[in-house]
């Protein structure tokens, strides 16, 4: 099975041999359950493999290497419960949590999601989209359906058409950016701002690159609704990724309430799996 070499450095060795002799051509996450053989996730099933059942070792191998051995890092990791490290990994931790809340101690499990590109799934959302006319577009689905990869390829299938895109990368999961480097291909006329809260990001973005599309990925905080009245005052194109199920379940959260009430996004492209395939259907909102 094929990892990203930075995800391959981050496993505790004596795991490496299972993945190699594991058959998935499509992972998306790693679990590691103290107790537990190593398991993978794809868009249809978990394959438990045939590795060493899983230790508090492995758990502190890996926290280590995610955090680069810095004290200060796996401070913030375990303050958030997450980490999102280079080529766009996101892992994410589970243990016990301190008297305060604020903090996990004496970790029990690790999912590790893995990003990739899949270029070309974005073709036939591109295509309507620059058929019918740029507009505000959303990207709903329910967590791990493919929000984050759909958005990278529809970046870079626009950038490639002309288009001046910003992205304002806030954990870094759309560029999968090391240093200098991006580890996916977002285009040839896209600027990436990574780190940061995605609204000051976006605020720079619009100040400093003249983008005529600001993307950024997930709606989670009442910041984001006031960068995209902004950033919809000011004649740039929105692209955005929510956690969503249906829009009558976005009615019931407060954010995304007002957010569908102040109509700045005009369409919505809900992904859902049927038969291991994701499929792409986008309406007016």
């Amino acid at each position: 099975m094929k990892l990203p070499f930075e995800l391959r450095n981050l496993l505790p060795p004596d795991l490496l041999p299972a993945l190699d002799e594991a058959e998935i051509e499509h992972p998306e996450e790693l679990r590691l359950r103290i107790g537990q053989k190593l398991a993978v996730v794809t868009a249809t099933d978990t394959v438990h493999l045939n590795s060493p059942k899983i230790t508090a070792q492995h758990l502190d191998h890996l926290l280590e290497r995610a955090s680069g051995f810095s004290a200060h890092v796996s401070s913030e990791l375990l303050r958030q419960g997450y980490l999102h490290t280079a080529a766009g990994c996101r892992i994410g931790f589970c243990g016990t949590v301190t008297g305060d809340g604020t903090v996990l101690r004496a970790l029990t499990s690790a999912s590790i999601r893995i990003p990739r590109a899949v270029p070309g799934c974005a073709a036939d959302v591109a295509g309507q989209l620059l058929r019918d006319g740029l507009e505000n577009t959303l990207l709903l689905s329910p967590p791990g359906c493919g929000k984050t990869t759909l958005l990278r390829d529809l970046i870079r299938s626009l950038s490639a058409c002309g288009y001046r895109i910003s992205a304002a990368d806030e954990r870094g999961e759309l560029a999968g950016q090391s240093g200098r480097k991006l580890g996916f291909d977002l285009g040839p006329n896209t600027d990436v701002m990574t780190g940061g809260v995605k609204a000051e990001s976006a605020m720079m973005l619009l100040r400093a690159m003249n983008p005529q599309i600001l993307a950024f990925d997930e709606i989670t905080a009442a910041q984001d609704l006031e960068v995209i009245r902004q950033a919809a005052g000011c004649g740039v194109t929105l692209l955005a990724t929510a956690h969503a199920e249906s829009r009558a379940l976005m009615k019931c959260r407060p954010l995304y309430r007002e957010l569908l009430d102040s109509r700045i996004f005009r369409k919505a492209v809900w992904i859902r799996i049927e038969h291991g395939r994701r499929l792409y259907e986008m309406e007016r909102l």
